[in-house]
């Protein structure tokens, strides 16, 4: 049996192009917005900023923005400078191991450094076609544009797995494996030991890593075998557990809140739940 040539999507790579265009930027963009379709933003020229999610961004010429659906943005040039940038907006893209509608760039991350010179030469070049392509009024116009926007996605992808994978998951083709999977993994559980006294959702979590909740819990679990939550749970009843053994004269409350829980009664049924003891109990033994 032939081995399937889609070797980056699902089905064939046939994504729905909704726009490219070149804008030259001096002043700082005004809509602060997302989108609910995918958007690539390439630097050509200049310097400045990009806001993304609350947390800006230095961006330069070759860098790449990846903006998935429900990242909020906007544009920041430096002083005296002017930002030439190209945007790729497209939908119904389904990579390996991913939710649909999602890119796997940049270790999961919203910006690519720049490019290497031969790859920026080809993706600069694309982008003026499309530039040139967007502007004629030529039979096909539509289905071009469409097929530069896919040369542009595969010489990302192909640039992306060369940086992160080993030569081993080269010759197997891209998949978004362990690699990227891991550090994002990493990523999250330090964020949480770093957090866990206050107040962590998953919506809080998502935001900090620049990914979307559906994704870190789907990508969490097939590498730990266990939610987010879960884990950040587990790791509160582990630190209280810790504080109750140094200090059994420590009020509940304050174990609670010492490990980020409001509510010691919540508190109190989550330690039980996990040591078979409520917190009142297990202080009582510790004291004898």
């Amino acid at each position: 049996m032939c081995p399937s040539p889609y070797e980056l999507t699902y089905n064939d790579l046939n994504p729905r192009f909704l726009f490219s265009c070149l804008l030259e930027r001096q002043e700082e963009e005004q809509n602060y917005h997302c989108h609910d379709f995918i958007e690539i933003v390439i630097i050509l020229k200049g310097k400045g900023h990009f806001l993304i999610n609350g947390t800006e961004i230095p961006i330069t010429e070759g860098n790449v923005l990846l903006l998935n659906p429900g990242t909020y943005h906007k544009s920041i040039p430096a002083p005296s400078h002017t930002l030439t940038e190209c945007y790729l907006a497209f939908t119904d893209v389904e990579f390996v191991n991913t939710p649909k509608n999602f890119i796997p760039l940049f270790h999961g991350q919203k910006i690519l450094g720049k490019l290497p010179e031969k790859t920026k030469k080809e993706i600069f070049q694309l982008c003026g076609a499309m530039n040139q392509e967007s502007q004629s009024r030529k039979t096909g116009r539509y289905l071009m544009l469409k097929a530069y926007l896919i040369q542009i996605l595969c010489l990302l992808l192909r640039f992306d797995q060369q940086e992160d994978l080993s030569d081993e998951h080269h010759m197997q083709g891209y998949e978004f494996k362990s690699p990227n999977k891991t550090y994002v993994v990493q990523q999250i559980i330090k964020y949480m030991e770093a957090h866990y006294r206050e107040k962590i959702s998953l919506d809080q979590i998502a935001e900090n890593m620049y990914l979307s909740p559906f994704y870190i819990s789907k990508l969490f679990k097939s590498e730990t075998g266990d939610t987010p939550i879960n884990y950040l749970i587990s790791l509160r009843m582990e630190k209280a557990k810790e504080l109750l053994d140094r200090n059994p004269a420590l009020s509940i409350q304050e174990a609670a809140a010492q490990v980020g829980y409001e509510d010691a009664y919540h508190f109190s049924k989550l330690f039980k739940k996990y040591y078979g003891l409520s917190p009142m109990y297990y202080k009582a033994r510790i004291e004898k």
